[in-house]
């Protein structure tokens, strides 16, 4: 069997009163103080105590709680059975139950529903006993309450830094947010002014293109440009033969040089002149060659 090795810290509740002492008037609340003990034999000590005239308690050694163990049949070991009766006596299921007017009283806990319950008798205190057991009381529970009063003020302190820093962070993001929003309001400046010079060169571009002068270079280079298609490529019409176009412009070319030099009724002249220089060269070599045979 091994000893009550567990630090076993106080445990203050308020049980719920069954018996005869709900006839009490005026009607009394209990409260209870559950505590270990390392002084000597190790040991468990409960008190209960309505402040009053109702004082209860109940010591038990290492011995007697491993005979509740086995009287309640919880196995495992040793620790897992502290916990469990740690874990009852602070639930919400503890009872305070008298019997024979109040002669007798036990404290009766359980975890939960269905597990097994623990039922621990109590001692009534008297005179000095009674006294010190709520001295004691009374003393164990302001030292819970200035334990949990300091736990408190800390947990403040640290609320408070803890709030500090939120805030802090909350400033830096807040810059950075700002910062943020002003580095792309500038981006879409930049954005803006690109795209309106852009558009400025653009239209200054198509100004000078579509200027007079400009048009009228265009207009002259496209007039002078008159490129030839070849004769392989130029429709053929029929009933008719197309001649080269470099043949015509040379025909078109002569007559007008002819026509230039001499009018319509001088090349009918020549015409004649000519005509009258062929009939008498046919004469000279004709005649001559029909003298010549007949001689």
């Amino acid at each position: 069997m091994e000893g009550l090795e567990v630090d076993l810290k106080p445990i203050f509740g308020q049980p719920r009163v069954e018996g005869p002492a709900n006839a009490l008037t005026p009607p009394r609340q209990f409260l209870f103080h559950v505590h270990g003990s390392t002084a000597g034999p190790a040991h468990l000590r409960i008190h209960v105590t309505d402040f009053h005239s109702n004082h209860w308690e109940a010591v038990r050694s290492i011995s007697q709680l491993d005979d509740l163990r086995d009287s309640i049949g919880i196995g495992g070991s040793w620790s897992e059975f502290i916990d469990y009766l740690v874990a009852s006596l602070k639930s919400q299921d503890v009872k305070l139950v008298f019997d024979d007017g109040c002669a007798h009283a036990k404290l009766v806990a359980q975890k939960s529903k269905g597990m097994p319950r623990i039922s621990i008798s109590l001692t009534k205190l008297v005179g000095t006993a009674a006294s010190e057991a709520i001295a004691n009381l009374s003393l164990q529970l302001f030292g819970e309450f200035k334990n949990l009063h300091e736990s408190y003020v800390e947990e403040q302190q640290r609320s408070v830094e803890l709030s500090k820093v939120i805030s802090a962070e909350k400033e830096k993001n807040a810059s950075i947010q700002s910062q943020l929003e002003q580095y792309t309001r500038r981006q879409k400046l930049q954005r803006i002014n690109s795209s309106d010079r852009a558009d400025a060169s653009g239209l200054f571009s198509n100004g000078v293109n579509n200027s007079p002068e400009k048009r009228a270079a265009r207009d002259t280079n496209s007039a002078t440009v008159n490129r030839v298609v070849p004769a392989y490529r130029r429709a053929k019409v029929r009933g008719a033969v197309l001649q080269d176009t470099e043949d015509e412009h040379k025909t078109s070319a002569r007559s007008r040089i002819v026509q230039g030099l001499f009018g319509s009724e001088t090349k009918n002249e020549i015409r004649v002149v000519l005509l009258a220089m062929a009939g008498c060269l046919h004469q000279l070599y004709g005649g001559g060659g029909s003298g010549r045979g007949r001689g």
